[in-house]
């Protein structure tokens, strides 16, 4: 038998010098032989797989292979493949934006209402309490404070003053009262001057120098109108400020009656309620003028009825914000009257809460701010061995953001 690699043309020459040295049937058989071979040669060259050996399966039960042996189907069932061990998920691939477009975020804004507390018995502000002593009620709900501060905090403000040829007496009380407060300031105090008659206008924005606010109040020489726009002037001081971060104090200065502003009193009440962070101490002038021109017979009904419509607006814009009225009769009381507001202003206790209704739907929630003993009881405080009568002052609520805005 010759090797299977020769091809079909040297068998056909070898099988022809071979035939002549044999006898006929020998040469027969070679012939056949080297025939088959050729044959078997060829099929070879054209299906490979022909040359492999096949096996006939003895007939038997097939046993059905579950899908999870992890190969392909073919006719017979799955192909078992050795099951490999789970590789971890892979990280998530974190995409760029495409160009020209920012890279958003969400936020979630947890909100939290911030309450500054004055805690006055008849001898001033009273220190040392802890903040298991403060009790936050929202609209009747407690409230857990997480934060609580005591300091002596500098003073940022805005000094709004009235100044309309209106009566000399109420100018002269006016400048007076500035110039007081001016001269009370600390080098680390802010503060900025506003006047107004019937327009408003910023005299010195905020200022550490104590020259800087006298020389604005020194512009106020001859009063031009006898307007009085007192809400105007009030909304745009409170629209400034709501851009000032931190706690803010507004005094105004000034007899408390409006002429024709723009803004109604329900606007100004509302924007006051809007403003976070601000408490609107309020002086009233031109007490002793008018006491005696109401004892001389000078003031009829409607025009007192008109100044105290102007002395309840100047109480509700304290009083909503936490701040105070003051209604001097005479120039001496001025120096005090400062004094007060810095004391008040500068000592007090800092709360802050996370409010339990979250929502932020523009609503109006009134705050309530109580003095309590560590076991929750009633706090009695004593001052030289007396028991004293204290006096809580917190602003009357605050307006939750929109959830627009």
């Amino acid at each position: 038998m010759f090797p299977a690699q020769l091809p079909p043309a040297s068998l056909h020459r070898r099988s022809r010098s071979v035939l002549g040295a044999i006898p006929l049937a020998a040469a027969v058989l070679l012939v056949t032989s080297l025939g088959v071979e050729a044959t078997l040669w060829g099929q070879a060259q054209t299906s490979p797989s022909s040359s492999q050996p096949q096996t006939k399966t003895p007939d038997k039960p097939t046993q059905e292979t579950p899908a999870e042996a992890g190969g392909p189907t073919g006719d017979i069932g799955p192909i078992v493949v050795p099951k490999k061990k789970e590789a971890p998920p892979p990280e998530p691939v974190k995409r760029k934006p495409p160009e020209g477009l920012a890279d958003y975020s969400m936020r979630v804004d947890v909100p939290v209402v911030n309450v500054d507390v004055q805690v006055l018995s008849k001898d001033g502000f009273l220190p040392g309490l802890k903040k298991e002593n403060f009790r936050v009620l929202e609209d009747g709900v407690p409230q857990k404070v997480t934060a609580f501060n005591q300091s002596e905090a500098p003073i940022t403000a805005v000094l709004v003053v009235e100044f309309a040829h209106t009566n000399y007496r109420f100018v002269y009380d006016a400048l007076n009262a500035s110039y007081t407060f001016a001269n009370s300031l600390k080098p680390n105090d802010w503060v900025a001057v506003v006047s107004y008659d019937m327009k408003t206008r910023l005299l010195v924005d905020f200022t550490q120098n104590k020259g800087e606010v006298f020389g604005a109040l020194q512009q106020l020489q001859i009063p031009m109108f006898r307007d009085t726009n007192m809400f105007d002037a009030l909304y745009d001081t409170l629209d400034r400020l709501d851009r000032v971060q931190g706690r803010k104090y507004v005094v105004l200065i000034g007899s408390g009656r409006d002429s024709f502003s723009r803004i109604t009193f329900d606007k100004i009440l509302k924007k006051v309620k809007e403003t976070p962070n601000v408490g609107i101490f309020t002086i009233s002038t031109g007490e002793a003028m008018l006491i005696r021109a109401d004892a001389a017979g000078y003031i009829g009904p409607t025009t007192r009825l008109d100044f105290l419509q102007a002395d309840n607006q100047m109480r509700t814009f304290s009083t909503l914000t936490g701040g105070w009225w003051y209604k001097p009769r005479f120039e001496g009381e001025l120096p005090d009257i400062f004094r007060d507001i810095a004391s008040r202003i500068r000592n007090q206790y800092s709360l802050a809460y996370h409010p339990s209704n979250a929502k932020q739907d523009g609503s109006y929630r009134k705050i309530k701010v109580e003095l309590v003993a560590e076991n929750g009881g009633p706090l009695q405080i004593n001052v030289n061995g007396k028991r004293a009568k204290v006096t809580v002052i917190a602003r009357e609520g605050y307006t939750a953001r929109h959830q627009v805005e």
